[in-house]
């Protein structure tokens, strides 16, 4: 059966159950299509009696997927994809690339909803962190006491790793079941702690957690103000309190981005990007030491993708995508730097703007005095010992200037 040039891209989601699990309609596609694309095993799930043509994803599949769908063109094609295709799966990328108008998809029971099933989890409640050709390092955001994780991953290695993460950062004690083959007829379910996990694990496997903390570990919190402990630091680093002040300012909102100018030790891209999973930050920093420093809190914190950009501003800010807010931390008084941050900005943008010095509260003055926009002073003070008293020791007082274009 031939179709018109044009005609619907059909994804069916298909299980471990295989055939025999494909719903009327799925099957009906399936039985009509001129061209099967898919892994090797999805396509060994198809009976011989489907006469369509069956073409195995090439790899890398994400450069050629383009090419090889528009080959087909004209004809009728079903892409065969592991249970719901628009969970991280082949049908979002199709629909990215092609738009939604030319992609239907049929989709079968998720990985996710047959884990809960099996575990006795409500899907509302249960967090899912998909790590399927991403950085283990995204799942840290996600771990504290009590929390109910399933993670997606892109192989059988994946239970191993997530074990080792959870046993590094404290919470050894987690309870770690691993489910192999979903729905299908070798099925499989293997529990353990995180800290003892040694079993081998099939390649279909979604791995759910049961956070438990060992005692001793403390959570790392999702607001503002990481303990100063949580960064690697040759000393600059906005400190915690002042950090809490600043991002409130910067006003992190879900997608935008941020611009951390003089990042020192990167602590305000890293909870910019904490604050919601689609928040993004590029962190300009001059020191070459400190910018492999910033790409190693960032993975530890669980924002690998924060970018991280060495070189000198202003004069690397004309190459970095419109930030929706900025952040400069160092060098206030550098020519034409607040300029360019305040020019980059789009109406509605944040500027935020920290200084110690005299002279930088003299430069965030005078642009006070020009633009407007708030002017605070914070000063800090922290007990410590005096003899076998406590007295107070003040840190240097910090002036923040934030305004909006």
């Amino acid at each position: 059966m031939t179709a018109a040039v044009g005609a619907p891209i059909v994804v069916v989601g298909i299980g471990a159950d295989g055939w025999d699990g494909l719903a009327p309609t799925s099957r009906a596609e399936v039985e009509r299509a001129d061209v099967l694309l898919g892994s090797r095993r999805q396509l060994q799930l198809v009976p011989e009696s489907v006469t369509a043509e069956r073409v195995p994803w090439p790899s890398p599949l994400s450069e050629a997927l383009p090419g090889l769908v528009e080959e087909h063109a004209g004809r009728a094609l079903v892409v065969l994809a592991s249970g719901d295709p628009m969970l991280s799966g082949i049908g979002t990328t199709l629909t990215r690339l092609f738009g939604a108008d030319r992609v239907r998809v049929l989709p079968a029971p998720s990985s996710v909803s047959l884990a809960c099933a099996r575990l006795g989890w409500a899907v509302e409640d249960t967090c899912v962190v998909t790590l399927v050709g991403r950085p283990l390092e995204l799942l840290h955001p996600h771990v504290h006491p009590g929390a109910r994780l399933l993670v997606l991953g892109s192989d059988g290695d994946t239970p191993a790793h997530v074990a080792r993460l959870l046993a590094d950062r404290g919470y050894g004690e987690s309870l770690v079941t691993v489910l192999g083959g979903l729905g299908g007829p070798e099925e499989t379910v293997r529990t353990g702690t995180a800290a003892t996990w040694s079993q081998p694990a099939p390649a279909l496997v979604v791995t759910a957690v049961e956070c438990r903390a060992e005692r001793g570990t403390m959570p790392m919190p999702t607001t503002p103000g990481l303990p100063d402990g949580a960064y690697e630091s040759d000393g600059q680093l906005t400190k915690s309190e002042v950090r809490a002040v600043t991002l409130s300012r910067l006003a992190a909102v879900p997608g935008q981005l941020l611009w951390d100018v003089g990042a020192g030790s990167g602590s305000i891209g890293i909870e910019w990007m904490r604050a919601h999973p689609t928040c993004r930050a590029v962190a300009v920093e001059a020191d070459e030491e400190r910018a492999a420093r910033i790409a190693r809190n960032a993975g530890r914190l669980g924002v690998p993708y924060l970018r991280v950009v060495h070189g000198s501003a202003p004069e690397v800010l004309g190459r970095l995508p419109t930030p929706d807010a900025v952040f400069i931390g160092g060098g206030l008084t550098t020519p034409l730097l607040l300029d360019s941050c305040w020019e980059a900005l789009p109406p509605g943008g944040r500027l935020v703007a920290n200084a110690v010095t005299v002279e930088s509260e003299a430069v965030l003055a005078a642009w006070h005095a020009r633009v407007g926009g708030e002017l605070v002073r914070i000063a800090v003070q922290r007990a410590e010992p005096v003899g076998t008293f406590t007295g107070w020791r003040a840190a240097m007082p910090v002036t923040i200037w934030s305004v909006t274009r």
